[in-house]
């Protein structure tokens, strides 16, 4: 029954299920000087985010390589820092970016490129360049990291002369400043696959996106022969299976494919022998809307949308999503080409979320809201006057550096919640000033500190990011 529902939904019109309100736009970054690419006229690409002693930064590809933009006050973004392609000119489209301890490793998908390393722990000075080889990555779409096992995974492969291409191959990232090779990959215990698109990697369990040969889960536990764990070769409104993202309790898959017209899935990966779609949702605009890259956030789900920019879904009921925010950041025509929005993050401490849009640079969005979920919010809040709570540094690494001001009764107590609202340590509070330790081989990422007292309750989001 469930899934002649979803058919049914799948044929409705888009505007029968309009939703949400405008994001609130607070910036934009934009250097007109850079040439678009010969193939889409694109600029611009892919957007990370970092925050490095008390900044934040968008990280954008264009053109020209990888831009640092300071956004730590929103309205007066500039590019900090610069870092030059191996590849650079016409000929570029894709770049991607992910984060492992203070590190960025950055790809490209044309040219002849390099995968490069950049130090960021010396912002706002400076970034610098560790790395910049073609001996073993010369081309990838995507990279992703396993930042549990400090494993690097590149999607759609193309090795050096010495490995070859591969539809996704596997780095070690033991010493950060100098990865080493591991295998490439065309199959996974029966799973063939021209290439993978994209992934998510948690863990040593890996959801691959493969494009037209669809979606599987695997175990990389052992590289040199992984597990297929599950598959999903057939789905409604399926296309080309481009990425997705997963829940913080492992029970969802959220996943996009890139097709003119095709929703945003949440799949059911709960029982690894029946994967299913359980309910799809659109951008409510054109026939032509394409889905690119969404990534979780707590309760949120963000994409970025061809044409129609930031849109930005409620998945606190995974089977009953529903759109809250959205921008159309793009001044292109509809049209059934490839331009607007090309990637989302909204991994900030501040809670900013930040788009790149291919023709129209860097946007920053105010957030969702304090904590970015439902439980946040809803907790009982001290009067705004009532005590201030700093925390530095920010990102942390080992120790969190609490300073409780205005607050003339001392004692309650601390505790730290990851993204899903698990609380991941505690401790009473003595003083005004006090050091709280950072578990071990805690993830990096957004965390919430709650500090309560008779005085009431603050809540702040911090970021931490293990060196």
């Amino acid at each position: 029954m469930k899934k002649t529902i979803l058919l049914i939904l799948l044929c409705c019109p888009l505007t029968m299920f309009a939703q949400g309100q405008q994001a609130t736009l607070l910036g934009q970054w934009d250097d007109p000087t850079i040439i678009g690419s010969t193939a889409y006229n694109n600029r611009y690409n892919e957007v990370w985010s970092v925050a490095v002693n008390g900044h934040e930064y968008g990280i954008i590809g264009s053109t020209r390589g990888t831009h640092f933009i300071d956004v730590t006050n929103p309205s007066a973004p500039f590019e900090a820092a610069f870092v030059p392609g191996k590849a650079q000119g016409g000929s570029i489209i894709h770049r991607d970016y992910k984060t492992y301890k203070n590190y960025v490793y950055g790809v490209c998908d044309e040219g002849p490129s390099s995968l490069q390393i950049m130090d960021v722990s010396t912002l706002p000075d400076s970034v610098r360049l560790v790395y910049n080889s073609n001996s073993i990555i010369v081309t990838a779409h995507n990279i992703s990291i396993d930042t549990a096992t400090g494993m690097l995974y590149a999607w759609v492969f193309g090795g050096s002369p010495q490995y070859g291409y591969g539809g996704m191959a596997l780095l070690s990232l033991a010493n950060p400043e100098n990865p080493t090779y591991v295998r490439k990959y065309n199959n996974v215990q029966g799973f063939s696959f021209g290439h993978i698109h994209d992934g998510f990697v948690r863990n040593d369990t890996v959801y691959l996106d493969a494009g037209t040969d669809g979606f599987a889960i695997a175990d990389f536990s052992t590289p040199q022969q992984p597990k297929l764990l599950g598959t999903m070769t057939s789905y409604p409104g399926q296309g080309y299976n481009h990425s997705g993202w997963l829940s913080e309790d492992g029970r969802y898959y959220y996943m996009a494919d890139e097709n003119h017209g095709s929703p945003v899935k949440t799949v059911d990966v709960q029982n690894l022998e029946d994967i299913q779609v359980v309910d799809s949702y659109h951008a409510y605009s054109t026939p032509t809307q394409i889905p690119h890259n969404p990534l979780l956030a707590c309760n949120y789900l963000y994409v970025a949308y061809y044409y129609d920019g930031l849109q930005v879904y409620d998945v606190s009921d995974p089977e009953n999503v529903n759109r809250v925010l959205y921008y159309d950041t793009s001044t292109e025509p509809d049209g059934t080409s490839y331009k607007g929005a090309w990637g989302v993050n909204p991994f900030l401490p501040s809670g900013n979320i930040l788009i790149a849009d291919m023709q129209n640079g860097l946007f920053i969005f105010k957030g969702i809201g304090d904590g970015c979920t439902g439980a946040v919010s809803a907790t009982k809040q001290a009067p705004e006057a009532a005590f201030q709570v700093k925390v530095s540094p920010q990102p942390a690494v080992d120790v969190l550096q609490v300073k409780l001001e205005n607050l003339s009764y001392k004692q309650g107590t601390a505790q730290l919640f990851d993204a899903g609202m698990r609380q991941v340590c505690s401790q009473v509070i003595e003083q005004q000033e006090f050091k709280m330790q950072i578990p071990a081989q805690l993830a990096n990422g957004l965390y919430l500190l709650k500090i309560e007292t008779d005085a009431g309750v603050v809540t702040k989001k911090v970021s931490i990011f293990c060196f």
